[in-house]
């Protein structure tokens, strides 16, 4: 029997109806029956998912069933498929995900290629589920966890190198929660390269219909301490103490210390928290812990590591039972710091720093561009049809969020970032503005700059090359930098103009957005980067008068922008339920690409759902972001009042819309309650 390239791997515990979903993507991939074997561990289920695998295997003779009993973990089920893969390389897969049809194919090609060590292929949530999502910004034919985000994802769900596994002896601990993190951790130290498959949906990641997923039952902080302990060790094991270790041990200090401890802690016994638990989390600690990691956390994490240093029980159990309520405090500015003004903030008996509740660097900065235009000169009219004297002209509001905007001041920030260019300032006109969330805090936020092209860089003309624009916003001796927006919607974006630049000489400037959504300029003829995605999503809203329809408005892209006739916006819940809309054309004279696509939700069962947009020829979809505009909608189906809204956190690339039929008397006893609760008050 001829070697398979690839040794595809399902534990199945109480799968169905998932699993045929599962067992069949992986029959149909494009790799083909003969380069594949399909390893499906029954571990001990009783409902039904040990008869359907033997209906499949049935059906083909690449698919091989193993019967055992009941072993409580999805680890066990991978180890004893392991010790039979025969592939060149071993690929996990859960029995209630399923695979896109080319993944295998791609991934592997990819291996091959660039010879790595284990691939990641996109992933994408299906249902609401959560999935990672930095590390599939683009596609790497070769990379490794110092220089990429592969690390954050420390799920299985990848393709491996068999060689490389058995190379490390690696299987995977009896646990039931944090099993393969240990597992995928040590392959990743030890891997020959990384790739990355970020232009194709190869997993689709979903929650069981019955919700007995062990991610979502095991859910005890008991359950997590060992694999997190051997994440700890691994790293360890590995890593010589300094700067390339500190970066990997931050994500298992962020994800699996600090993390869990917020939001399991207090479920433990108070006993158990004591003697065990936290003694075991204050030597993590004081062995993995540095300096240099707790300066990259978010200031709740510090102040809980240093409170865990200080060994302050008290202490730590109090701001983790006060979280939610410390989390709504003040801050305070000083120095040109902001800082959190929780409780402990400069409290002589706890010992904490000031620079653990010190959030000036993660202060978000809000801003807007209303207006992007060239100015009326006599060379040229303001469209790009001649020279002209080339002045710029950007207006909007910034500010930083939680500093009101007293001794308000912003400028405008150039830098270059395909030639030696020094950075360019321009500093803007500063005035009041309204209709922000905050007039008083936020009144003096209006900004208007004018780069003037020819003279903008000391008196000299802009480079030749393309530059990204930022804003450098400040208030009250407080500054941060913002990459810039596109002017909103973003098809304001001005044309290109000719300039007269330096000694007289005709100059291209293009102004373009990027696939990020920022504003760029290229100056000289430079060619702007094409955005290969086939459209981009402006707007999101619910119909005025077609209750629960969704709206969904953009921009087609690149080549085909003014042919929407393929484009549809779907919603896909996740059991594999799908709905379709086709999208339609909007701009009158159909040459800028605009569309509209409207998709009625009434109907659709309870549950969340993602939404998307899909085009034929193109290998994946485009997501449909959560934009904070989308409210709730309400709507009657069969006599029944129904609600629909975003979940905010559900994804953090596509948006997720989550149905509940109402129920009416829960909701007027609960108006009542209230109304007699005001009466009474």
């Amino acid at each position: 029997m001829p070697q398979p390239r690839v040794s595809v791997i399902v534990p199945a515990y109480n799968a169905m109806p998932e699993l045929t979903d599962c067992i069949t993507s992986a029959m149909e991939q494009t790799i083909g029956l003969d380069q594949l074997e399909i390893i499906a561990v029954n571990d001990g289920s009783t409902d039904g998912t040990g008869k359907e695998l033997d209906r499949l295997a049935a059906l083909c003779p690449s698919l091989r069933v193993i019967h055992q009993e009941n072993s409580g973990t999805a680890a066990v089920p991978r180890n004893v498929a392991l010790d039979v893969a025969r592939g060149d390389f071993v690929f996990f897969l859960d029995s209630d995900d399923y695979l896109g049809p080319d993944a295998l194919r791609r991934m592997v090609a990819m291996a091959d290629e660039n010879d790595t060590d284990i691939v990641l292929g996109k992933m994408v949530s299906v249902g609401g589920r959560a999935v990672p999502t930095a590390v599939f910004k683009s596609t790497q034919p070769r990379t490794d966890i110092f220089s990429s985000a592969a690390y954050r994802t420390l799920g299985c769900w990848k393709l491996f190198r068999r060689s490389l596994i058995e190379r490390l002896n690696l299987r995977f601990p009896p646990f039931r929660n944090t099993e393969d993190k240990p597992f995928t951790a040590a392959a990743y130290l030890n891997a020959n390269g990384i790739s990355v498959v970020a232009d194709y949906d190869c997993y689709y990641h979903r929650d069981r219909e019955n919700g007995n997923n062990l991610t979502l039952t095991a859910q005890n902080l008991s359950h997590r301490m060992q694999g997190t302990r051997m994440c700890f060790e691994t790293v360890a094991r590995y890593l010589e103490p300094g700067p390339r270790r500190d970066q990997i041990m931050r994500r298992h200090v962020e994800w699996e210390l600090c993390g869990p401890l917020w939001w399991l802690l207090l479920r433990e016994s108070d006993e158990d928290i004591r003697e065990r638990i936290y003694p075991e989390v204050r030597d993590w600690v004081e062995n993995y812990v540095t300096d240099p990691i707790i300066e990259k956390l978010e200031p709740r994490d510090r102040l809980l590591l240093h409170l865990l240093r200080a060994d302050r029980f008290e202490d730590v159990l109090s701001v983790i039972r006060n979280a939610k309520e410390d989390a709504g405090r003040g801050h305070v500015i000083d120095g040109g710091r902001v800082y959190w003004d929780h409780p402990l903030f400069r409290a002589p008996e706890a010992g904490v720093p000031d620079s653990a509740f010190d959030v000036t660097d993660r202060l978000p900065v809000r801003h807007r561009i209303d207006s992007a235009a060239w100015q009326e000169d006599e060379g040229g009219n303001g469209n790009g049809d001649g020279a002209g004297n080339g002045v710029l002209r950007l207006t909007g509001h910034a500010y930083i969020e939680n500093v009101p905007t007293l001794d308000a001041a912003t400028e405008l920030v150039l830098r270059c970032y395909d030639a030696d260019h020094p950075e360019v300032r321009v500093p803007a006109r500063v005035h009041a503005v309204a209709g922000l969330p905050d007039d008083e805090r936020y009144a003096d936020a209006g900004f208007v700059a004018d780069i003037a092209l020819p003279t903008a860089a000391a008196g000299a003309p802009l480079g030749r090359g393309r530059w990204n624009l930022f804003l450098d916003v400040r208030a009250q001796g407080v500054s941060r930098t913002v990459r810039m927006k596109s002017p909103e919607p973003a098809e304001r974006t001005p044309r290109r103009k000719t300039v007269t630049m330096g000694e007289g000489k005709p100059t291209t400037i293009t102004p373009y957005v990027t696939k990020w959504g920022n504003l760029s300029l290229s100056v000289g003829g430079q060619e702007v980067p094409r955005d290969d995605t086939p459209c981009r999503v402006t707007g999101t809203s619910w119909h005025g008068s077609r209750k629960g329809t969704l709206v969904v408005t953009g921009v087609r892209t690149g080549a085909g922008a003014q042919d929407a006739g393929a484009l549809t916006v779907r919603v896909e819940n996740s059991k594999g339920d799908r709905r379709e809309a086709p999208a339609s054309l909007t701009s009158l004279d159909r040459t800028d690409g605009s569309f509209t696509a409207e998709l009625p939700l009434k109907g659709l069962p309870p549950g969340r759902w993602t939404v998307t947009l899909t085009q034929p020829g193109h290998a994946s979809v485009a997501a449909v972001p959560y934009l904070r505009a989308l409210g709730h909608a309400r709507w009657f189906h069969l006599a029944r009042p129904y609600t629909a809204r975003p979940v905010k956190k559900a994804s953090e690339t596509t948006l997720v819309v989550e149905i509940r039929a109402v129920d009416v008397k829960a909701t007027v006893r609960r108006k009542l309650r209230g109304a007699v609760r005001r009466a009474r008050g």
